[in-house]
């Protein structure tokens, strides 16, 4: 069986996920739903917070989902660097 990971896929397929996963809250927060979803997430939590969301600004939104992509894309290379060595055959 092979174990291999191909770096490049890998960390195209993770920043894909965390781009896109800011890229939904950033629709969230555009939309006006991000601080009820904070609320909630707190609330099943039994945890009580001052955060407040606040609006909208294309450039904070378009900044965090390029870096959190670049970053993932990051993290999958590496983590399948990792694996690849540790899986040797």
């Amino acid at each position: 069986m092979n174990h291999h990971i191909d770096p490049r896929r890998a960390g195209y397929a993770s920043g894909a996920f965390v781009g896109g996963c800011h890229l939904v809250w950033s629709l969230l927060v555009a939309l006006g739903w991000a601080q009820a979803l904070i609320d909630f997430i707190l609330w099943m939590h039994m945890v009580t917070l001052p955060y407040v969301v606040k609006a909208f600004d294309l450039t904070a939104a378009t900044t965090l989902v390029i870096v959190t992509a670049i970053a993932g894309y990051i993290f999958g290379n590496v983590f399948a660097g990792i694996w690849n060595r540790m899986h040797r055959e």
